[in-house]
C-alpha cells in the first residue's frame, strides 16, 4: 500500500493506445482503445496496490520553453508541422474523452502551464512523502531520478505491463545501471537519451557514464574534477571527451532534472483522495453509454469501492 500514487498519464494512455486494438470502438465507430485501456489500468492499480490517494498527472507543456532554451534539440524530432507533439490522430481524438471520464469519476487531475507531467510528479512526490510512501507509475526511465528510499519514493515501471510492474527502488536502479540509486539523472545526462533529443557526451556510453557517476557523484562534481587538472578517477579517454563537452554539461542538467518545486495553486489545493462514489454519476453514465465504456468504468468503480471500504 502506498500513501500516494502518481500516474504519468501520458505514458499510460500511449501504452493503452498501442497495446489495445483499435477495433475497440464506440457505437459510432470511433476508436476508444486508449480510453478503455487507461481506465482498466487505473482499475488494476487501485485494486492491486491499494493507494490511499491518487493523482493523474498531465503535460500542460510537452516541450517547455526553459528546456528548449537550454538545449534546442530537446524533443525537436517530435515536433509536428503545426508545432505540436506528434500524437497519432486516433489518440488525439480520445484525449478530451479521457479528461471527461476521469473528471466524472472524481479522480484528481493535475497539469501546470509551462511544465511536463514529470515535473508535476516530481513536485507532488516531494510534498507527498510528508504523508507516507509515494509510488510513481510510468514507462519513462527519466523518473528513476526521483527514487529515494529515505522518503520513500519508488517507481512502478510499466515496461513489462501493468500486471507485471517492476518496482524500482534505489537497489533496483543501482543493480540495473551500476550507479548510486539516486544517480539516474546524472547518468542520463552523460549517456544521453535519443528519445528526448538528449545527445549526451560523445564517446561516453553506459559503462563510462556509470563509472563517472559512481566516482564523482554529479555533473558539478565531474566539472570540479576537470578543473582540478587531475586524471584520477576518469576512465581512459573520458577526460578529453568531457572537456570537449563542457558547454553541454553546463546546460544539460537543467533539462534532465525533474522540477520538484513548482509553485502553483492547482497543486497546493489538489484533492487527491480516492472517490468513494462518482463525482458526477449522470455524466459518467452518459459517457459510458455513448462511448461503449460501461465495462471498464464499472471495473474502475468496483476497484474504488473496494479501496474505500478497506
Amino acid at each position: 500500500m502506498s500513501g500516494l500514487m502518481l500516474l504519468d498519464t501520458p505514458s499510460l494512455y500511449f501504452r493503452a493506445f498501442f497495446g489495445v486494438p483499435d477495433s475497440v470502438k464506440a457505437p459510432d465507430g470511433t476508436p476508444v482503445n486508449a480510453v478503455r485501456g487507461l481506465v482498466d489500468m487505473i482499475a488494476t492499480l487501485v485494486r492491486d496496490r491499494s493507494p490511499e490517494r491518487l493523482v493523474c498527472t498531465f503535460d500542460a507543456d510537452w516541450r517547455p520553453e526553459f528546456r528548449v532554451r537550454a538545449l534546442p534539440s530537446y524533443k525537436a524530432h517530435r515536433v509536428a508541422e503545426d508545432g505540436g507533439d506528434q500524437v497519432p490522430d486516433g489518440l488525439a481524438a480520445q484525449l478530451p474523452l479521457i479528461d471527461a471520464v476521469l473528471d466524472a469519476v472524481g479522480l484528481a487531475r493535475a497539469g501546470v502551464p509551462g511544465y511536463e507531467a514529470d515535473d508535476v510528479i516530481g513536485t507532488l512526490a516531494v510534498r507527498g512523502t510528508e504523508k507516507g510512501p509515494v509510488d510513481i507509475v510510468t514507462g519513462d526511465r527519466d523518473l528513476f531520478q526521483l527514487v529515494d528510499d529515505r522518503a520513500p519514493v519508488a517507481v512502478l515501471y510499466t515496461a513489462r505491463g501493468i500486471r507485471n510492474l517492476q518496482v524500482m527502488d534505489e537497489a533496483a536502479v543501482a543493480a540495473k545501471y551500476g550507479i548510486p540509486g539516486r544517480g539516474y539523472g546524472e547518468y542520463a545526462t552523460l549517456r544521453g537519451d535519443p528519445s528526448d533529443g538528449l545527445p549526451g557526451v560523445p564517446g561516453v556510453g553506459d559503462k563510462t557514464a556509470a563509472a563517472l557517476v559512481t566516482r564523482f557523484g554529479s555533473v558539478p562534481g565531474i566539472l570540479a574534477a576537470l578543473d582540478s587538472g587531475s586524471d584520477e578517477g576518469f576512465p581512459a579517454g573520458s577526460r578529453r571527451r568531457l572537456e570537449a563537452a563542457r558547454d553541454y554539461l553546463a546546460t544539460a542538467p537543467s533539462v534532465v532534472q525533474v522540477v520538484t518545486d513548482i509553485d502553483a495553486p492547482v497543486l497546493t489545493g489538489l484533492d487527491d483522495r480516492l472517490p468513494a462514489a462518482p463525482r458526477d454519476p449522470e455524466a459518467l453514465v452518459a459517457l459510458a453509454d455513448a462511448w461503449n465504456l460501461a465495462s471498464p468504468v464499472n471495473r474502475l468503480l468496483n476497484a474504488l469501492g473496494g479501496a474505500a471500504g478497506s
